[in-house]
């Protein structure tokens, strides 16, 4: 199946065949797994040194090879990104977990060529109320945004559920969140980023068109203040400009005839 098919005329979201669905699948089932091993380590006096090394561990005995690592010159097999850290933090042995940390993790493996990508959000011990929501709506954002992966939507129908569905969780949490600028979602296969970009955020109805075949990461990320965002002078680590805390949830997802499928569930 050509990579840039056409319908009526229109681009189209890279496709796959059903069989290379089933061999991202495989690829996301190997980071679901990583992830529920590093969320069960994840607790007070644990570094986030040790949770890379976790994750590392699983996904090479799965047979597959850590995304990041390596990746533009990313030293880590995951991004532990913590507290007021959005995205891309860099593990490391100095940077120990406390109660009441909130604590995202993103994670990439690829296995027989293709990738999976997935993102959890979770606290360390209980979160205090706030916390909680911030994570919760992410995730709510997350599911709008899986719930438009059908055929015949268009790229940013996928962006603007996402928004929607941050703005329905600003009314069912009682706060407003900022919606993380510049970062966002994109295709994925035997590459870990392929375009398109999928934005977070924006009106319905352009970019290329969703057929049966065509995988987005979708990836939210949501803050309890600005939406603006700084990196560190790591190059990599990016935080909130206010010090607000922030949270980021993603799913690798395929349109398929039935109905959205996600790519990144955990084996068994």
């Amino acid at each position: 199946m050509r990579a840039l098919a056409r319908l009526r005329g229109r681009r189209v979201v890279p496709q796959r065949t059903p069989d290379e669905l089933d061999a991202m699948a495989a690829a996301g089932a190997v980071v679901a797994d990583a992830l529920t091993a590093v969320r069960a380590a994840a607790v007070a006096g644990a570094s986030t040194l040790s949770l890379d090394e976790i994750a590392e561990s699983v996904i090479r005995e799965a047979g597959a090879v850590p995304s990041f690592l390596g990746y533009h010159g990313y030293p880590a097999t995951i991004c532990s990104s913590v507290n007021d850290r959005v995205v891309h933090g860099i593990p490391s042995a100095a940077e120990i977990l406390a109660p009441g940390d909130l604590v995202s993790i993103d994670c990439g493996a690829v296995l027989d060529g293709w990738h999976g990508d997935a993102a959890i959000t979770f606290g360390v011990g209980p979160l205090i109320p706030v916390d909680e929501a911030l994570s919760a709506a992410t995730r709510d954002s997350l599911e709008a945004g899986i719930a438009a992966m059908v055929v015949g939507n268009r790229l940013t129908d996928v962006s603007h559920a996402i928004e929607m569905g941050t703005r329905a969780a600003e009314e069912r949490y009682g706060r407003a969140f900022g919606i993380v600028e510049g970062y966002g979602g994109h295709g994925i296969g035997r590459e870990m980023h392929l375009d398109p970009f999928l934005p977070n955020e924006g009106a319905p109805g352009r970019g290329p068109v969703l057929a049966a075949g065509s995988v987005l990461a979708i990836e939210p990320m949501l803050t309890l203040g600005s939406g603006k965002t700084t990196i560190l002078d790591d190059k990599w680590t990016v935080t909130t400009v206010d010090g607000s805390r922030a949270a980021h949830w993603e799913h690798t997802v395929a349109v398929t005839d039935s109905g959205p499928r996600i790519l990144t569930v955990a084996s068994g």
